[in-house]
């Protein structure tokens, strides 16, 4: 059975997000989406809303399980939940060189955990979490913002972020 993780922060899951979990799927037997918690980060969302969030997000799937992992290295919680592979999203150059850098450092770490890249289609290309935060706030933010993210994401956002900036 081959197994991948896809990791990020997913503050808050985007429409991106959702690409590359249905290619994760369709090209792993089971993926395991594990919300990475760092704690020098600040987030929008707990973790407990996060998963929640992710789970509204997709459809329900057998071979998909949704998790998350504190203060570890990506590549040790893969080895724990014995993936062979960890998937990785590129959207830019900058992207690009971070990831090459990663993908080594977890080849010496963990050689028989491979690393897969995929770069998503132009028109969600430049969509992040950070991104979507940056364009809540002026008036009509909910108009742009909605394209980028699954509803769930959306009214959690309108009810959250939202009603604590002024529209």
């Amino acid at each position: 059975m081959r197994t991948a993780v896809y990791a990020g922060s997913f503050d808050p899951p985007t429409n991106g997000h959702l690409w590359m979990i249905e290619r994760g799927l369709e090209m792993f037997d089971r993926l395991i989406v594990a919300i990475g918690d760092n704690p020098s980060k600040s987030y929008t969302f707990s973790i407990a809303d996060r998963l929640r969030l992710l789970e509204d997000s997709i459809p329900s799937c057998e071979r998909l399980t949704i998790a998350h992992f504190h203060n570890r290295y990506l590549v040790d919680y893969a080895r724990e939940m014995n993936a062979e592979f960890i998937l990785r999203g590129i959207r830019t150059a900058d992207d690009y060189e971070y990831e090459r850098v990663m993908r080594h450092i977890n080849a010496d770490l963990a050689p028989h955990i491979t690393t897969t890249f995929l770069m998503p289609p132009r028109d969600i290309a430049e969509v992040s979490s950070s991104m979507i935060k940056g364009l809540i706030g002026p008036a009509g933010w909910q108009d742009t913002v909605r394209r980028y993210v699954p509803s769930p994401v959306f009214d959690a956002l309108e009810a959250t972020v939202g009603a604590a900036r002024p529209l």
